[in-house]
């Protein structure tokens, strides 16, 4: 893998770190609620609160199998290429189902590290 797929892999784990602590950890705060365009009231709902919590743990397992990838893996760039998509695919269904920024917002990265993959 050359250095500069390393580098973007590892700002997309980083995003989805990001992600999950928006969603797991400051699941009612400011930021969430600007990140998602949701009211505060909406975001202090229960049963938001464990949706958004289950769905941060999963945006965190997602950067923690990247960093193995990158890191510790044999077969390291076959398996960043195969979470690049999961999030590229995940990221497309959420522009088509929800907002059409989250084409760029979550998959913009993911996709410039999958296409410098290749070089």
């Amino acid at each position: 893998m050359t250095i500069l797929t390393i580098i973007l892999a590892l700002l997309v784990a980083l995003e989805f770190f990001y992600i999950m602590y928006l969603e797991t950890f400051a699941t009612s705060s400011k930021t969430t609620s600007r990140v998602f365009n949701m009211k505060k009231e909406e975001l202090d709902r229960s049963s938001v609160q464990t949706l958004f919590k289950n769905q941060g743990i999963y945006n965190g397992l997602v950067g923690i199998g990247l960093i193995y990838a990158i890191f510790f893996s044999s077969a390291s760039l076959e398996i960043v290429r195969l979470l690049l998509v999961f999030i590229i695919l995940v990221a497309l269904y959420g522009s088509l189902t929800s907002n059409k920024k989250i084409i760029l917002t979550q998959g913009g990265l993911a996709i410039l590290a999958l296409i410098s993959s290749f070089f």
